[in-house]
């Protein structure tokens, strides 16, 4: 029977059909400023393949299928053997595999490989964020495995390669592979010299057996991991097949997975070592130097993948308020939204032309792109990774009771957002991380302050920041309690010169009085009345076909 008591009116289209990079304005300018001309045409034509496929409905069925069923755990077979393996949807696959197809491995190799696969990284994984952790970690285990000229030689290939193959097999057989990694044990975390896995060595070269657990494992059906245990000569970094070269498997006890907030179609699990083989990596009691490449590169990654997060859900605020109506007119056109959506765009683009300049540092790979990332990517991973829950939070309140509806994927994005702080290493870790390249590396201060003085006597207010923070710095009394402060500080004038450098002058305007100068509330929505807001929202909202 047909209903006859309603009509539906002025409800908004789904935000579907559309280049998601293309759209970006923010980041397509990103990516033609990093990229080299040379090579630009062809970085710009992948990237939009890509941005199109995720804003396809396709991808966004492929990502509420993941999500909606989570990776199942299978200890054992029919007949009572160990397998440990590790169940996923049909679309996990399919968004895995179109992700490793486009290259998202593949950074360390390629002409701007690093600002190319950050660009593609941040525009898929706003179709699902959750199988972004094995394309992190596989792309982030190539630094430390270059420490092995031997290891390398034969994995990194693998690693790089655009074909994804599902399944667990020998290596050799496989034309590309998954990795993860294993740091962390249950009475420890983050203090990861306390871990008690013991590493017994082997008359084989390089070849240990390994006794012990990690309490955090992400991506448990990957191909191998880089893992931390104790050696004979100390904390050491092992790798760890799934399968070993004669095609047995390794002993990889899978104890249960996590039951999370969010993040849910990638499986974190509790694994256990019971005389597992394993590789050494670098040199004994050098485990925590061989393995920080790879923390830093996933670090990066969570600073992208925030600011994929906030493009998501500002995209989908500021579309749900151009088609929305209320109180005589567009919701877009309401002053009060505006302010609203204007100050989510600011943090926004803020993220992602940080989150870029990152990734050019990494591509750039000289002596003082690598002193600037000592300090701006631990003071990044501090900042944007916190200001994601908060971001969504309010992007979702614009959508108002159908932002709660998890048919929205509002929810879906609120619960991943404060994934990426907890991440390798939460607020507190990342704080005395700089710190500590303070106090141990003078040439990452100097890197980080030639970097902003490229700005330095456009804003008046930024100017001010600069000063305000080497005041900060002068005083070195009670300096762990004021961490935060600092970092903070570190990251907002960052930030602020590089939107005054690259951005539109209504954007830097907004964000120095708002970031910088003050003139702006606790809450998102508190702008100056007075500032270009409009022009803004404009430059934020999606377009679609």
């Amino acid at each position: 029977m047909a209903a006859t008591t309603h009509t539906v009116t002025n409800q908004v289209p789904p935000l579907v059909g559309h280049d998601v990079f293309a759209t970006d304005r923010v980041l397509s300018e990103a990516v033609e400023r990093h990229v080299e001309p040379g090579i630009l045409p062809v970085a710009l034509e992948e990237l939009g393949e890509l941005g199109r496929a995720a804003g396809s409905a396709q991808a966004r069925e492929w990502g509420a299928q993941a999500n909606a069923h989570p990776p199942v755990l299978r200890t054992h077979d029919r007949y009572g053997h160990r397998v440990d393996e590790v169940e996923f949807h049909p679309s996990w696959h399919r968004l895995l595999g179109h992700a490793v197809s486009a290259g998202l491995t593949d950074a360390w190799g390629r002409p701007a490989g690093h600002v190319r696969r950050a660009a593609g990284f941040l525009v898929w994984t706003q179709a699902e964020a959750g199988h972004g952790c094995p394309l992190s970690m596989t792309h982030a285990a190539v630094p430390a495995l270059r420490t092995d000229p031997a290891l390398a030689a034969v994995w990194e290939p693998l690693l790089t390669s655009h074909t994804y193959v599902e399944g667990l097999r020998n290596p050799r057989e496989k034309a590309g592979v998954l990795f993860g990694m294993g740091m962390t044990e249950k009475q420890g975390g983050t203090d990861v010299r306390s871990n008690t896995t013991r590493a017994e060595p082997l008359s084989g070269a390089g070849e240990y057996l390994l006794t012990g657990h990690k309490w955090f494992c992400s991506a448990p059906m990957s191909d191998g991991f880089l893992v931390l245990a104790q050696a004979p000569g100390g904390l050491s970094c092992f790798l760890v097949p799934r399968v070993l070269p004669d095609g047995a498997r390794n002993v990889f006890l899978i104890q249960r997975l996590k039951d999370k907030l969010g993040n849910r179609s990638n499986a974190s699990a509790e694994v256990e070592f019971d005389g597992t083989w394993a590789r050494l990596v670098g040199e004994e009691g050098r485990g925590v130097r061989t393995i920080i490449e790879m923390v830093a590169a996933t670090r990066l990654d969570c600073v992208v993948g925030s600011a994929g997060l906030m493009r998501q859900a500002v995209a989908q605020a500021v579309h749900h308020s151009a088609y929305r109506a209320a109180f005589g007119g567009p919701l877009i056109d309401k002053p009060l939204m505006r302010n609203v959506l204007a100050d989510l765009a600011l943090e926004s683009e803020a993220a992602t032309v940080l989150a870029m300049r990152l990734a050019a540092a990494y591509d750039a790979d000289t002596e003082e792109e690598r002193a600037f990332l000592r300090l701006a990517l631990p003071a990044a991973k501090f900042w944007v990774t916190k200001r994601c829950t908060a971001v969504v939070g309010e992007a979702l309140e614009c959508l108002g009771g159908n932002g709660y509806v998890e048919e929205s994927g509002m929810p879906r994005l609120l619960r991943e957002a404060p994934l990426n702080s907890i991440w390798e290493g939460s607020g507190n870790v990342q704080a005395l991380d700089v710190l500590r390249a303070l106090q141990r590396e003078p040439r990452a201060l100097e890197a980080f302050l030639r970097e902003v003085g490229q700005a330095r006597g456009a804003d008046h207010r930024l100017d001010a920041a600069i000063k305000g923070l080497l005041t900060e710095l002068a005083d070195l009394d009670g300096i762990e309690a004021r961490a935060r402060r600092l970092v903070e500080r570190f990251a907002l004038v960052l930030q602020g010169s590089l939107l005054v450098r690259w951005a539109p002058p209504e954007v830097a305007d907004a964000f120095c009085a708002s970031r910088l100068g003050g003139d702006g509330g606790a809450v998102f929505g508190t702008l100056p009345h007075s500032l270009d807001l409009a022009s803004v929202v404009a430059r934020a909202r999606p377009s679609v076909n």
